[in-house]
């Protein structure tokens, strides 16, 4: 075993592209950081792998839709000293999603330098999750309230569908650093994405054709 496939689906999903500062626009496929997020909530060891996913499969038609939600400007551990009200720092805000979304996620382990174990072990755990429903967390699809459900691979065919969808976001943090804190860095990466018939082929996070930042900078 070198790799996992699961399915992921929902109402609702939103990868907003880093570009649009205020209205949430989301890109017309799942971000590979999105699925990673997924995986992780469901089997996650962050001191001995990360997921590097390798392939995205869109199983159903790329539908949007369109709506206003009411978003705050700050949360409760910004304003300890007392309650926050929400009529008063709410803002509306345009979000264009995609709606009956379901995906197929192939990704591998990668294993850190100091796992003592063996890559079997962890696949054979990440597998015995994904087949009973566990997670430490409600994964979801981009925001928090839009929820997602998964299963184990079916024999559903991508859609026959191909996009140019340009420069994308990777990931928002160093894979190959990654701190084991809610304090991490951020750490952006980008790949040239494209769609070829309902398939998005994902680079290796060390390959020359993902963009990272200097070191530093």
């Amino acid at each position: 075993m070198n790799e996992i496939t699961m399915e992921v689906w929902g109402d609702f999903a939103c990868f907003t592209r880093p570009e649009s500062k205020v209205e949430r626009l989301t890109y017309p496929v799942m971000t590979p950081s999105a699925a990673r997020g997924i995986l992780s909530a469901v089997y996650s060891k962050p001191v001995e792998f990360y997921w590097q996913v390798r392939r995205i499969e869109v199983l159903n038609p790329i539908r949007y839709a369109s709506f206003k939600r009411n978003e705050i400007k700050k949360t409760i551990s910004q304003n300890p000293k007392g309650p926050i009200f929400v009529d008063e720092i709410h803002t509306p805000r345009q979000t264009v999603v995609l709606k009956d979304v379901r995906y197929r996620i192939t990704a591998e382990i990668v294993l850190r330098k100091d796992f003592k174990g063996t890559a079997e072990q962890l696949y054979e755990q990440a597998e015995r999750r994904i087949k009973n429903g566990k997670c430490f967390f409600q994964p979801s699809f981009g925001l928090r309230e839009f929820a997602c459900y998964y299963s184990g691979p079916t024999e559903s065919t991508p859609v026959n569908e191909s996009i140019d969808i340009g420069i994308m976001l990777y990931d928002v943090f160093d894979l190959n650093k990654f701190e084991v804190t809610p304090k991490a860095e951020p750490f952006v990466s980008l790949f040239k994405a494209k769609l070829e018939n309902g398939v998005l082929e994902v680079p290796p996070y060390d390959s020359e054709l993902v963009l990272k930042p200097e070191r530093g900078a």
